[in-house]
């Protein structure tokens, strides 16, 4: 039977910028939910952080994050005129995005084999939430 449900992850950041992975608790989701074909969308429902898949490796996360202070550097923006001096930190969520769709099959969540699902901050050190939202077919009856 078609379903749709939801959950929301909440969590504390530590640092101001880090990748935390949550492979885990999208994967826990996805048993409680029951669903077995379709996909969950995995979204950071903060415009300073986003989603991504990506490999599970320190040296690889670093390059992201050094990439991404090479592409929207820390700086003086005119977002900066709110008050706000996290310009820096919006650009950052445009370059990776804020979700991801993850495609689930046979009852698992189907990424590829170095394949883990991550929050990436970019503004923290206070309480954040990612939605996850599964879509699609229930664990057939028996």
């Amino acid at each position: 039977m078609w379903m749709s449900k939801t959950k929301y992850l909440t969590f504390n950041t530590k640092k101001e910028r880090e990748i935390i992975r949550i492979t885990d608790q999208v994967e826990e989701f996805r048993r409680e939910s029951g669903l077995y074909d379709g996909m969950i969308l995995v979204s950071a429902m903060h415009i300073t952080a986003g989603v991504i898949v990506n490999d599970w490796e320190e040296g690889l996360h670093q390059d992201i994050m050094d990439w991404l202070e090479k592409v929207a550097p820390r700086g003086n923006y005119h977002h900066h005129r709110t008050g706000e001096i996290n310009g820096d930190a919006h650009l950052k969520n445009l370059t990776v995005g804020h979700q991801v769709i993850v495609p689930v099959t046979n009852g698992e969540l189907d990424l590829g084999p170095w394949q883990q699902i991550f929050y990436a901050e970019f503004d923290g050190r206070r309480s954040k939430r990612v939605l996850m939202k599964a879509i699609g077919l229930e664990l057939p009856d028996k």
